[in-house]
């Protein structure tokens, strides 16, 4: 007979059980100086200090994939939003609903990754919620993280900010996360080593802004890919955005496996990647600076931003051609963050 505890409705009903969780799970893992058992936190700003927050939801199944989990990617995904922002991550509340007969042990393992992706951030959780729906009524756990960051440096990246002769940077090698999906999944009996991409940003981007205070756009790729983020830039902007395809980093299993299922690495979600644009007198500073960090040392430069075609992402082919990247549609995958 299987033991294992689990979480049961009771533990999101208000009472003994809930204080139980979060003093055994919550607070073992999440606990700091201003983590609070009240509605909301105290947050001393340091004056003259812009406040940045963000909020994201994260869905994901299965749970677990290679290379992270979900608690991991909703640690990821809220303090890339604020690092992309130029602001440095300090502080994330995290909303948890959690299914009826969910294992304790796995919730453990979840609250645990997210307390070792923070520590990695420099960062606290100092506050949250927890609910608990009916068995059937949600698909295991969900997890919301809100995060606020300061930006203390004069710097304003910004989706608007690319600029006709700009350099289009990609962190590294693209659509990682995506193929972990797929193949965890295992709707294509497809075996392979990959893992997922998910990593926070923001030791890379703190390094590269040192670096190239005047970056004109910093922006994460997640669940729409790289192709997503470049339309949604040349939209901002105003502007066209050329790239080249032979320089896209992909890695041979991510390859692999678009070429057996016919999906774009451009469109494949990312949890650890973000285009960069600054211009072109600044490339070589940028990605020194970012190659010098964990996670990013496979920093390249993808493209070029153009005044033409505006509102277009266009690309080289080896052929020396110029061909339209067709503009993103449904999603590849359905909610994997």
């Amino acid at each position: 007979m299987n033991n294992e505890k689990i979480v049961t409705l009771s533990h999101g009903s208000g009472g003994k059980k809930t204080s139980s969780l979060i003093d055994e799970i919550f607070k073992k893992h999440f606990e700091n100086p201003l983590f609070t058992a009240d509605d909301g936190a105290v947050i001393p700003l340091p004056s003259g200090k812009k406040l940045v927050m963000s909020t994201d939801g994260f869905i994901v199944s299965p749970s677990f994939f290679p290379g992270g989990d979900i608690g991991k990617l909703s640690i990821c995904g809220t303090v890339n939003d604020i690092a992309c922002m130029g602001a440095t991550p300090l502080y994330l509340t995290a909303s948890f609903i959690i299914e009826e007969g969910f294992l304790i042990s796995d919730l453990e393992r979840i609250v645990s990754s997210m307390e070792e992706t923070a520590k990695y951030c420099n960062i606290n959780i100092i506050a949250g919620d927890t609910k608990v729906t009916e068995k059937g009524k949600s698909d295991g756990i969900f997890i919301t993280t809100t995060g606020f960051g300061v930006i203390d440096k004069e710097t304003n990246p910004s989706g608007s900010r690319a600029s006709e002769g700009d350099s289009v940077i990609i962190t590294g090698d693209i659509g990682r996360h995506g193929a972990a999906i797929l193949v965890s999944r295992n709707d294509f009996s497809l075996s392979s080593e990959i893992k997922s991409d998910c990593a926070p940003l923001c030791h890379s981007i703190r390094a590269l802004l040192s670096a190239v205070p005047d970056t004109h756009v910093i922006r994460d790729c997640t669940r729409g890919g790289t192709g997503t983020v470049l339309f949604e830039i040349a939209r901002q902007s105003d502007v066209g955005i050329r790239i080249e395809r032979d320089k896209l980093p992909v890695s041979s299993e991510v390859n692999g496996i678009c070429s057996l299922l016919g999906f774009d690495p451009l469109y494949l979600a990312c949890e650890g990647r973000a285009v960069v644009i600054v211009k072109k007198e600044d490339e070589e500073r940028a990605l020194s600076a970012l190659r010098s960090v964990n996670g990013s040392e496979g920093a390249c430069v993808i493209g070029r931003v153009v005044n033409e075609n505006k509102g277009i992402v266009t690309a080289l082919t080896t052929l020396g051609t110029e061909v339209f990247i067709p503009e993103p549609g449904n999603e590849l995958l359905p909610r994997i963050c």
